[in-house]
């Protein structure tokens, strides 16, 4: 159980309480309690807030056109398709919400992604999934101090070899907000390789 849980268990359990009737008297002291009530209150704002952090992910809210570069073999040149991407803030400014869709190996492909940064583990999170698979990839990491660039890792199972596979999402930023995202994968020999890469160019409206 990881701490927010922990946090919002006696929460939820006090406010059930009181709807319900039950547990007047315990309610009423926890109520009373100017120091028990405000340790949860503060709690419960930093796991919650959005700050500084989550403004550094201003950038990739927009329109972009995209350029995907496949590799499929290390040694050759990748594989070059186009696509679109549409991100936006969700929930309060906690989130930021990518639409992408283009054709990739002449297959249409959508994907999803979903970029944060967690006030209690304090680092950046993402999510991400297409219809290339029918898992979720979850990535944790840092971004560095002048907001220029980012990594983050993640852990998945090679789709032919069915075998853990470490991941590394790597961010470069430019000044306008326009963006380039590699992913490199671990081979059998547990090197990390490029797979993929996509440049961000803002549409001009």
């Amino acid at each position: 159980m990881n701490k927010r849980s922990q946090m919002l268990i006696p929460l939820v359990a006090l406010l059930l309480l009181v709807a319900f009737g039950f547990g007047s008297s315990a309610a009423a002291q926890l109520a009373t309690t100017p120091a028990g009530n405000a340790a949860i209150v503060k709690a419960m704002d930093n796991a919650m807030d959005p700050g500084d952090a989550q403004k550094k992910l201003e950038f990739l809210v927009g329109k972009y056109d995209v350029k995907v570069l496949i590799w499929i073999d290390p040694s050759k040149p990748p594989i070059e398709s186009r696509g679109v991407s549409i991100a936006t803030w969700v929930l309060g400014h906690r989130y930021i919400q990518q639409m992408l869709s283009g054709f990739v190996l002449g297959d249409a492909w959508a994907a999803i992604g979903y970029a944060g940064y967690d006030n209690l583990q304090k680092k950046y999170v993402a999510c991400y999934m297409d219809n290339g698979s029918t898992g979720m990839e979850w990535y944790s990491g840092g971004m560095a101090a002048d907001g220029k660039s980012a990594s983050l890792l993640a852990n998945s199972i090679d789709a032919e070899t069915l075998r853990p596979v470490k991941l590394e999402m790597k961010l470069v930023i430019d000044q306008n907000g326009e963006h380039q995202t590699e992913l490199w994968q671990s081979d059998p020999s547990g090197k990390m390789v490029k797979i993929m890469e996509l440049q961000y160019r803002r549409q001009i409206s």
